[in-house]
């Protein structure tokens, strides 16, 4: 690709430097501007059209989020939040996401080198030059199930995402009925962010939402989510008396928690009697494990191009064989209820 043209949005003049002194390391990144404030961001944008901007949160004149929102309403382009409040302040962070924003980096902590702390900058900025990025005004309603409700039979649902899922789960489940099948699900998310996100969740769906627990037993109305950090999610137990398992091992795909570890519990713990999305991400976690999903007689949906923020897990998967069909975001969530009714009506 050619060189993604970058504007670095910062209200230190020492963390502008850094950061562009980063992202220059990357033979592939320009950094063409620097801004203090979203007033000089806002006539940087107008002067210099880059692909991508970084944007600190908190600045004055506006704060970050606040001028998120109005780059995502009025001019819709990729923005990496990159702050200190990202990366301890889970809330901000899960804003911004929902705001449009493609990923958020943490600033380096006292002591920390820059190119420690900013290592994957350069990687999430030329993947947020590749990725699609649409006003809210441009999202489509979710499709609502034929079903107004879930008709327990003993089947489960698995969901995996990375990069964008914030959004698209949000979408997915919002469609999900109060009593709708046990559902686990990974997202690829630091550990300081997934109780926050799983609350955020359960504020705006009909069902249960919770990080996974130990232990925990699969039930109607239910919804797991992996906790980020030191733990892998997997589902054990027998078709009849499933159960989540929090297990300690090596990243996978570069990932921990990771969806094709999921993926393959599910597969072996409830054979066919599983329903498997598989949503936006940079990669290819989870796309084998579709794949034995889909070998094993489950259904298996993937998430199509032109509603990912990054088609790569989902891209995989379908090239693989592992997805039984795409459909867009929006018709993801009532497909997926569907699909376990209808498991039931033909059985």
């Amino acid at each position: 690709m050619s060189h993604v043209k970058v504007l670095v949005v910062d209200d230190s003049a020492t963390m502008r430097s850094l950061i562009s002194a980063v992202l220059r390391q990357d033979p592939e990144i320009t950094v063409i501007g620097q801004a203090g404030d979203p007033l000089e961001a806002r006539e940087a944008i107008k002067r210099l059209n880059p692909d991508v901007i970084t944007l600190d949160v908190e600045m004055p004149n506006m704060n970050g989020l606040s001028f998120l929102e109005k780059i995502m309403r009025l001019r819709p382009m990729p923005v990496v939040m990159v702050s200190t409040l990202t990366q301890v302040g889970a809330d901000v962070s899960l804003a911004a996401l929902e705001l449009g924003a493609f990923d958020c980096v943490g600033k380096p902590m006292a002591g920390v080198l820059a190119e420690l702390a900013f290592g994957g900058l350069a990687t999430k900025v030329k993947a947020a030059a590749r990725a699609r990025v649409r006003a809210g005004s441009d999202r489509a309603p979710n499709e609502m199930s034929t079903s107004t409700e879930f008709r327990p039979n003993g089947r489960v649902i698995a969901i995996g995402s990375s990069t964008g899922g914030v959004e698209a789960l949000l979408s997915v489940l919002s469609a999900f009925p109060a009593n709708c099948p046990p559902t686990v699900i990974t997202q690829h998310m630091p550990a300081s962010f997934t109780k926050s996100f799983a609350e955020r969740l359960n504020r705006s769906c009909k069902a249960r939402v919770d990080e996974a627990s130990d232990g925990a037993p699969l039930t109607v109305g239910q919804i797991y989510l992996a906790p980020g950090g030191d733990n892998h999610l997997q589902v054990v137990g027998s078709p009849t008396q499933m159960r989540c398992r929090l297990h300690p091992g090596e990243p996978v795909n570069g990932h921990r928690p990771s969806v094709d570890v999921l993926f393959d519990s599910v597969s072996r713990t409830a054979g066919s009697a599983v329903v498997g999305a598989i949503l936006t991400g940079m990669g290819r976690d989870g796309a084998q494990g579709l794949l034995t999903m889909r070998k094993a007689g489950a259904v298996t949906i993937g998430q199509n191009e032109s509603t990912s923020v990054v088609y790569g897990m989902p891209r995989v998967a379908f090239e693989i064989g592992g997805v039984a069909k795409q459909l867009p975001l929006q018709k993801i969530g009532a497909a997926l209820i569907d699909q376990c009714n209808l498991a039931r009506e033909s059985a």
